[in-house]
């Protein structure tokens, strides 16, 4: 049996990684979250309810046991990717750190995991309220991949979607569209990547069982730009969109970047990962959760 570790794992790509290893018999999974959201998984999946914020609760709560490969989809933080790896040194024999596209600032270019290097960021400590979102996740990479005992891959997705999102990124535009009411997007010509839901579990899951290391950007095929996917919810709704460069932080488009920010995966294509082309089901999606609001 390989025994899986999932820190993080009952909500939105984390289930969906839990679905993907529970159809191979041979994975035992276990899941650690603090408890607070339920999971449908009954007894097919071990759990660990523990806050990690707590190093020496963690610790114990994780006993002596080895994993074959942790996946960590909730560390923001230096202070947390340290305590993690003094915690499963010699505990784990792969680490998958759940990454994000912000680790990279705009560009109109697509970017390269290089454009980034964890291996020679100046490491700074600090829990997750003394840094951006941005700088949290560049020192949690650096951490890790500096210092660990044990091999580390860090996953940088974007955005991610799906019908189980439940931050409803993309329904905020179709609800706003529907509604008639205003969308704040600074720069519509800017262009954005993507992953689905369903793909970030899948590229996870392969990555679980490959041995690549470092950095791997992670996003479907092409780009879109903000204008774009407001003319396919418009398409859809039938009605226009109210689009303004600025308007009240409630009204604020969670797309609604001022530069283009997208991802270029040659690495992990080059290592046999095949991704979903964004325009074969970006459309879809969108069609699909419209049709949630249809009476």
């Amino acid at each position: 049996m390989r025994k899986i570790l999932i820190l993080g794992g009952t909500r939105f790509f984390g289930k969906r990684l839990v679905e993907r290893l529970l159809e191979d018999s041979k994975n035992e999974v276990t899941i650690l979250t603090r408890g607070e959201t339920s999971d449908p998984f009954g007894g097919l999946v071990h759990r660990i309810q523990v806050d990690r914020s707590q190093p020496e609760v963690f610790a114990q709560a994780l006993g002596g046991t080895s994993w074959d490969v942790v996946y960590d989809n909730i560390c923001f933080s230096p202070d947390e990717a340290d305590q993690a790896r003094r915690i499963f040194d010699g505990k784990t024999t792969r680490y998958i750190l759940t990454s994000s596209l912000s680790v990279y600032d705009f560009s109109e270019q697509a970017l390269t995991e290089e454009i980034f290097d964890p291996e020679t960021y100046p490491i700074r400590y600090g829990g997750r309220n003394d840094f951006t979102y941005q700088e949290g996740k560049r020192l949690a990479e650096a951490v890790l991949i500096q210092q660990a005992n044990f091999p580390v891959a860090a996953v940088r997705f974007p955005i991610v979607l799906g019908m189980d999102d439940y931050t409803r990124r993309l329904h905020f535009h179709i609800e706003h569209v529907r509604n008639e009411l205003p969308i704040g997007i600074p720069n519509p010509d800017a262009n954005i990547c993507f992953i689905r839901s369903d793909e970030a579990a899948d590229f996870l899951y392969w990555l679980g069982n490959s041995t690549v290391t470092g950095p791997l950007n992670a996003c479907s095929d092409g780009t879109v730009s903000i204008q774009d996917l407001i003319w396919l919810i418009e398409k859809e709704t039938g009605k226009q969109a109210v689009i303004q460069s600025e308007t009240a932080d409630a009204h604020n488009s969670p797309f609604g970047i001022t530069q283009s920010w997208f991802m270029d995966t040659a690495k992990a294509q080059s290592e046999g990962y095949k991704f979903l082309t964004l325009s074969d089901w970006l459309p879809e999606l969108v069609d699909t959760l419209n049709q949630t609001y249809e009476d």
